[in-house]
This record gives structure tokens, C-alpha cells and sequence, in this order.
């Protein structure tokens, strides 16, 4: 089975005035801490900007091979990202997931991607309901019908697109919580406090992983 990662990474952030995936934290762009994270993962490593301008940046940013596409066309917007990764993707299965998540767990997209074939998507789904569409693997011919079919009717939305699939395998937050505790894979950076508190969660980490034995 061979799978793609789209990291989408179109969007500037009014809270930053910047494009989040280049903000630094631990001296990297967050771009970075998610593209290490599915390093060795998958097959493929894509990242959909929004406009040419940003691609030498982000090249600039970015070590290894890597695919930077634009947006295409004059829609922008989370669906038209991952509709540009899933034209181009050779991977049968795609990992799709957001620029501003630091933490994303090699474990869980791993899972994801062992539970996907077969299904049409394979999607976190917390306790309450609500499911993570940027933080799923998807059969990559299907999904790009999918968000054909959604960008035709005006959606813009990622949950447009999968809304359309069949077939569509949930994951329990609860099962996933036995492989990051504290579900730090889905935490965001989305505004200037919660870049603090990521590199005060960094801070931690490195605490725990450096104390000394007993």
C-alpha cells in the first residue's frame, strides 16, 4: 500500500499576521514539526500553499523532498487545498492534516493508515460526536470525487467532502488516547497564547525526558 501526506499550509493567519505554518517554535516552522512527524510514515510528503509567492518561502523552510503545490484556481480555502494534494498524490491512501499541529502523533497516523484499507476514510471521532477530517487518511481517488463533487456545490469545508464518502471507518478518541495520553496530536496553534503554551508543553517534555533516573 503506498500512501501520501498533504499538509495543507494556505492560510494566513490574521491573529499572526503570517502564514502559521512558517511561525517558529523550538527554532523550527510548525511546518516542519509536522512533516518530521510523518517522516518514515508515508511514501510521499506534499504541502499546498495558497499562492506562488509562498512556495520559494516554504522552500526555504523546508529540508528533504518534499512537493510544494499552489492552490488551484481562485477558491481557497481548506477543501481546495486537499483537493489540489489528492489531484496530484501517488499515494492509493492520503494522510491529510494541517499545518499548525506541533505535536501530531506518529503513532496515531500510523493506525489510521493500517485501518484505512478497504474503507473509503479512516477518521478520529471524540466521545461527544464531533470528528477530526484534518486529521485523517483518505483513499485518495475517492476523496478527490469527493471534494470535486463538494467544490461544485459551493463547500469549502473538509466535513463537505467527507460527508459525500461511503464506507467511512470512525476511530474512537478513547482508543487513540492509549497512544498519546493527553491527545496532544490534536492540539492547534492558533493564536499567539497557544504558541506559548506549545512551547511551554515542549518545555515538559524535554523535562521529562532528560530528569534524571532514580
Amino acid at each position: 500500500m503506498t500512501s501520501s501526506a498533504i499538509i495543507l499550509a494556505g492560510g494566513l493567519s490574521s491573529r499572526f499576521g503570517q502564514d502559521k505554518g512558517l511561525l517558529q517554535l523550538a527554532k523550527k516552522p510548525l511546518v516542519r514539526h509536522v512533516l518530521n512527524a510523518v517522516t518514515g510514515v508515508v511514501d510521499e510528503k506534499i504541502v499546498v500553499v495558497s499562492c506562488r509567492e509562498h512556495v520559494e518561502k516554504y522552500r526555504k523552510a523546508i529540508d528533504g523532498p518534499v512537493s510544494i503545490l499552489v492552490d488551484r484556481g481562485d477558491i481557497h480555502g481548506p477543501l481546495a487545498g486537499a483537493f489540489t494534494g489528492f489531484e496530484k498524490a501517488q499515494g492509493e491512501y492520503s494522510l491529510l492534516l494541517p499545518c499548525d499541529t506541533p505535536f501530531v502523533s506518529r503513532d496515531i497516523l500510523s493506525l489510521l493508515l493500517e485501518l484505512c484499507p478497504g474503507r473509503n476514510a479512516c477518521v478520529p471521532r471524540w466521545p461527544s460526536g464531533y470528528v477530526e477530517p484534518l486529521q485523517a487518511v483518505y483513499c485518495t481517488k475517492s476523496a478527490l470525487e469527493a471534494s470535486c463533487v463538494a467544490l461544485g456545490a459551493g463547500k469549502l469545508n473538509v466535513q463537505s467532502m467527507l460527508d459525500r464518502l461511503q464506507c467511512v471507518r470512525y476511530v474512537s478518541t478513547l482508543v487513540l488516547q492509549q497512544l498519546d495520553p493527553e491527545l496532544r496530536t490534536f492540539f492547534n496553534v492558533n493564536t499567539p497564547v497557544d504558541l506559548r503554551k506549545a512551547e511551554q508543553m515542549l518545555d515538559r517534555t524535554r523535562s521529562r525526558t532528560f530528569a534524571p533516573s532514580k
